[in-house]
């Protein structure tokens, strides 16, 4: 046995799977031409970040859109890091946005185990046939030992790292190596690198083209001293084995891609084609920075959710991004799904897209006001039963009612467009239920500019000609004769113009009877309000209003 076998051994004795074991367990994927095979790629460390989220949207559509395939795989390599479900949650999250992977740990298929933890037998196959072909090579040197290199190379103002003269256990013999594995020494693997800090390496990126950077030089470490891999390595076996086409990930991660090239290479394996995705940007004051986790509550998808923005809305808003001719296309397609539209990576920024909020806003009030009523409430109860249990209990009481209210201008040619999100829905409408009206009214205030006695007049008279069997326009010049009567001027700049000869102007009369009614100054259709509230229940809050100001 020469020597590198014998080291093999030693590290790896329960490994008897070959690399070509792995390849006729992993054949390349049974699918057509042009199918694209990518992944979403998340640690178990917290919460779905937006960028994420936009990630594995472009990268789930590119795959759908040529009838490849999307998986998820959970990188758990990162024990330290890792917290309990948030890897359920993550893909829980994607299903709320309608991103179904064809392949995860939860919906197996022949390429798994998919998560990175439960894949360390293909791992350490690998890494045995590296240290056997003297690819990789076990490092004993300790913390202390990393410290003292990084201070010298500090001191000479030189690159740090481990690399060529500084990757000293690169340098140890055989025996040397058997003797410290055979007295238990700890120790990791590190890749042996064959870069040269003057040559460059040139990376075809499918969205940003040609681009060069320096050759990798450092050894680094593809497995850590608990057997487990490092991300660099992990993921290079891993989308090999799992047969991905197109590594899309963020351009964070552009810097590293040197590496990966360098490990395909030693391992004579077929690159997939990389391709990095603009990082969703924040503007703040006059810069520009990433969208943080720490300070942008907007940073985590649960901010939509638990808002209620619409999925469609917010999923439209991330297509904006992704390719720029989106938008173009839907002014020219404005009734069609988004997903009719085809993304291309040619098409994709290659600055970081600046997230914009109030952008999401106007296209989730556009979403939201062309749902009819039966969608609408349909959302609307799903979004209570998981983030407004007080929503619920309202909707629950007349589901009927509920749609009357959110029907208001809402299914014709130019609907309302009241809502942005499904949390405005209960501060919007909650006056159309009486344990609010009622509570809401106690600190309602009307304009000082009129006394309690004629307020009191107003209503008094008001209550006594409601007639909600006439339609709206009649119902109107009703309202305004009772105005007129009253001295009220029939339009705001006539009062503006002679503010002597007037009490006020027809819309202050409106506005006080809508506060009777319905304890606000603004309310959708005050009309349509009124005829969903019925008569004996808009003459029972004027009185209660009377006696109110009757007390002041």
């Amino acid at each position: 046995m020469n020597k590198y076998k014998e080291i093999g051994e030693l590290i790896f004795p329960n490994i008897s799977m070959t690399i070509e074991d792995l390849e006729k367990k992993y054949p390349k994927r049974d699918l057509k031409a042009g199918a694209i095979v990518t992944r979403f790629a998340p640690s178990p460390t917290g919460f779905l970040h937006t960028g994420s989220l936009f990630t594995s949207l472009v990268s789930w559509r590119f795959a759908k859109q040529t009838d490849g395939v999307f998986f998820l795989r959970l990188e758990d390599t990162d024990q330290k890091r890792e917290i309990k479900g948030s890897g359920d949650k993550v893909i829980e999250q994607l299903l709320k946005f309608g991103i179904t992977p064809d392949e995860s740990y939860l919906h197996q298929g022949n390429y798994g185990p998919y998560i990175q933890s439960e894949r360390k037998e293909i791992y350490h196959t690998v890494i045995k046939d590296m240290i056997e072909k003297g690819t990789a090579y076990p490092c004993f040197c300790t913390h202390d030992e990393l410290n003292e290199i990084r201070k010298e190379q500090e001191a000479n103002k030189i690159l740090p790292g481990y690399y060529r003269e500084y990757a000293k256990c690169r340098y140890l013999s055989d025996q040397e190596v058997i003797e410290k594995l055979q007295n238990k020494t700890d120790f990791v693997i590190r890749f042996k690198s064959l870069g040269k800090l003057e040559e460059k390496v040139v990376l075809e990126d499918g969205i940003r083209g040609n681009i060069e950077f320096p050759k990798n030089i450092q050894d680094i470490v593809i497995m850590k001293t608990d057997g487990l891999p490092t991300y660099h390595f992990a993921h290079v076996v891993d989308d090999h084995f799992m047969r991905t086409t197109h590594v899309t990930r963020g351009e964070e991660w552009m810097p590293s891609a040197p590496i990966h090239l360098e490990i395909f290479e030693q391992l004579k394996w077929q690159k997939p084609i990389f391709c990095h995705y603009p990082v969703i940007m924040k503007l703040d004051g006059d810069k520009r920075r990433k969208l943080s986790k720490r300070k942008d509550e907007e940073a985590s998808v649960d901010y939509f959710l638990e808002k209620g923005y619409p999925i469609p809305g917010f999923l439209e808003y991330l297509m904006t991004l992704a390719n720029s001719n989106f938008e173009e296309w839907r002014l020219a397609n404005p009734k069609n799904d988004i997903f009719d539209f085809k993304l291309e990576f040619l098409k994709m920024s290659l600055d970081g897209a600046l997230f914009d909020l109030e952008k999401v806003k106007s296209i989730s009030k556009e979403v939201l006001g062309n749902m009819n009523k039966e969608l609408f409430t349909e959302n609307a109860l799903d979004y209570a039963k998981n983030y407004d249990q007080e929503l619920l209990k309202l909707i629950n009481q007349d589901v009927n009612y509920f749609k009357s209210i959110i029907n208001i201008e809402r299914e014709q040619e130019k609907p309302r467009k009241d809502y942005e999100k499904f949390s405005d829905i209960l501060p919007i409408i909650n006056f159309m239920y009486d344990d609010y009206y009622y509570e809401l009214i106690k600190s309602v205030s009307f304009n000082p500019r009129f006394e309690t006695k004629f307020l009191i007049e107003i209503l008094s008279e008001y209550k006594n000609h409601v007639n909600l069997d006439l339609d709206q326009e009649n119902w109107f010049g009703e309202m305004k004769e009772l105005a007129l009567a009253k001295n009220f001027a029939k339009r705001a700049k006539d009062y503006s113009k002679s503010p002597n000869e007037f009490v006020g102007h027809i819309g202050e009369y409106a506005e006080i009877i809508r506060i009777a009614t319905c304890a606000k100054t603004t309310t959708p259709n005050f009309y349509d309000v009124l005829k969903i509230l019925r008569k004996e229940r808009v003459v029972e809050r004027i009185n209660h209003t009377i006696n109110i100001l009757k007390t002041q």
